[in-house]
């Protein structure tokens, strides 16, 4: 059973019907007692980074969250849901994401923000998530902030606007990726269906 974490701002109902065509058994959480027999975790997210982290917390849920990023159990982040892995966003100054991963959210600086559309995905490393991806290929964005993780070896993809970025990230069982796999056609539901099978 696959938990999709409810924070009233995720594409909730899109990763839920992207997850249901490929035969995989979820449901929606938005309180503690969601969390009983999920095995997979996918933090899904549009919006601030600020009201993201506060909603979870005013849920209750943001403890329950973290400790199982701690735990290292199976989770997938989307968008926003990657961006709240790292300690700070320049969006909200002085808010702390969970900080599994050391670095910031960082502001475009380039080009119309937020970058909305379809772009590339350059594989830096292999990794089960990208597997029988081919290299550059394309998937759908609307962000107007990317990571910058301190740590190189976490990232397994890079896509470029006006700078090169992190837009795909992982870690043993943890994965998060800047765009939005449920919006990419074919080639997200194969993301999905990797992480599914063997994250």
């Amino acid at each position: 059973m696959i938990g999709i974490i409810d924070y009233g701002a995720g594409n909730l109902l899109s990763v839920k019907k992207a997850l249901e065509f490929l035969g995989t058994e979820c449901r929606i959480i938005n309180s503690i007692d969601g969390f009983n027999s999920i095995k997979k975790m996918i933090l899904p997210g549009v919006g601030a980074f600020q009201s993201a982290v506060e909603k979870l917390r005013t849920l209750g849920i943001y403890d329950q969250i973290n400790n199982w990023l701690r735990a290292n159990k199976p989770f997938l982040g989307i968008c926003l849901g990657m961006q709240i892995l790292f300690e700070e966003s320049e969006e909200s100054q002085g808010i702390k994401g969970f900080g599994l991963f050391k670095g910031k959210v960082i502001r475009f600086k380039e080009y119309k923000v937020p970058q909305i559309g379809w772009n590339q995905v350059r594989i830096s490393r292999k990794s089960k998530i990208m597997e029988g991806i081919k290299d550059g290929s394309f998937f759908y964005f609307l962000h107007g902030y990317f990571v910058q993780p301190q740590d190189d070896e976490i990232v397994i993809g890079n896509s470029e606007y006006g700078i090169v970025y992190p837009s795909v990230i992982g870690k043993d069982n943890i994965c998060a990726v800047q765009f939005h796999p449920e919006k990419s056609g074919s080639v997200g539901l194969k993301i999905l269906r990797n992480w599914i099978k063997q994250c």
